[in-house]
């Protein structure tokens, strides 16, 4: 089988249903209105069996590293004990350009399904253990009306078919 090529670098939504399918990754799909925070998601969002995630797209201090870090939804990254866990120096939040640019994606619907669309691996993926651990997550379909639960097998089986790596750590969170 021929794997699926988007007719443009960044894929759309529809594109990225094509692709799971012509991969084996199965997903179950939920529809809603937009939502733009964790908060949000959880008024709107349908009750899914399956670990509620949050990204964060990170770049360092001159702009050269990139991070795509998944966590549970009710947990805030330590920024500062993040970057010196992975080395890196003052650690910010990318910009909407940046999250175009290397994930394909907007504010509010960042995902790692959004690898997809980092095609010269230029992201490094970091899942808090129990996200890694969980039976199913939630994933945005590059968008942010709607919601997808993927099985970790087809989650595994999307790092291997975009040829990404996550690095499984115990992401430190901050006090609050």
């Amino acid at each position: 089988m021929t794997p699926f090529q988007p007719s443009d670098p960044t894929m759309t939504e529809s594109e990225l249903y094509d692709y799971l399918r012509a991969h084996a990754i199965s997903y179950d799909r939920y529809e809603h209105v937009p939502v733009y925070t964790c908060e949000e998601a959880d008024r709107h969002v349908p009750d899914i069996e399956a670990a509620r995630t949050k990204n964060v797209f990170l770049t360092d201090k001159k702009g050269k590293r990139h991070f795509l870090v998944v966590v549970g939804y009710d947990k805030s990254v330590d920024l500062t004990g993040f970057g010196t866990l992975i080395c890196a120096e003052r650690l910010r939040l990318a910009s909407p350009e940046r999250m175009m640019r290397y994930l394909g994606v907007t504010p509010g619907a960042v995902t790692i399904l959004g690898l997809v669309n980092d095609t010269n691996h230029e992201v490094e993926v970091y899942l808090d253990r129990p996200i890694f651990e969980a039976p199913a997550v939630r994933s945005h379909p590059l968008v942010n009306t709607a919601t997808l639960a993927i099985p970790q097998e087809g989650m595994r089986r999307f790092y291997t078919v975009t040829g990404h790596v996550p690095k499984v750590i115990d992401v430190p969170g901050r006090l609050a």
